[in-house]
């Protein structure tokens, strides 16, 4: 008779990095302090017909190079039942017909508004553009209410930032007129990221 096999001990887990989170809010809409517009080639249109496969795409091709991977495990019901969300938005900046980035707007239960995603496409980082994306979602998060008669006027907007985002993100959320409400540190499992499209030329971010 053979001796049974004895259970392998546990791997070790996931490395855990260092991340700090910044919180950051607005408590009315004369807080807001917008950018300049960058040109007529730049339009901000919202996306009203609410598809996973676009919302999924703009997440994947601006978070690549900075570690966005909380939704990539997410299904495709899942991903639909986020979007239908009664004042749930997306609002996406095009240059001359090609998408530059996007602002996902989140409503609370709290007459509250989440800036849940903000960012560019890495092609078009750079160029003046993400101010003025960024005041505009900020003012649709403001104005939620007159496209949502359901919901109750906005009285809060407010948005999360990390270490891990661009280096630029927490200077365009003061420039806007967003004031530090709370500061944490956590650590996070160090999860590999599917980076940049190979063989595009990019990296990820530091």
């Amino acid at each position: 008779m053979s001796n049974p096999e004895r259970p392998s001990a546990p791997g070790p887990g996931p490395a855990l990095a260092e991340v700090t989170i910044w919180y950051l809010e607005q408590t009315s809409p004369d807080d807001l302090q917008p950018s300049a517009v960058p040109g007529p080639d730049v339009r901000i249109v919202r996306s009203e017909v609410p598809l996973p496969e676009f919302s999924r795409f703009l997440y994947t091709a601006v978070g690549g190079d900075i570690q966005w991977t909380d939704r990539l495990s997410m299904t495709y019901a899942e991903w639909q039942q986020m979007l239908d969300r009664p004042g749930a938005e997306t609002w996406v900046a095009y240059v001359n017909g090609t998408p530059a980035g996007y602002v996902e707007l989140g409503p609370q239960d709290d007459d509250a508004v989440e800036i849940m995603y903000f960012g560019l496409l890495p092609a078009f980082r750079g160029r003046r553009i993400g101010g003025h994306l960024l005041s505009y979602g900020v003012a649709r998060a403001w104005d939620l209410a007159e496209r949502w008669p359901e919901r109750p006027a906005t009285k809060r907007v407010w948005v999360h930032t990390c270490s891990k985002d661009g280096p630029h993100a927490m200077g365009n959320y003061l420039r806007r007129g967003f004031r530090l409400f709370d500061t944490r540190t956590e650590l996070e499992p160090d999860v590999v990221t599917p980076g940049p499209w190979p063989e595009s030329g990019r990296t990820l971010l530091p």
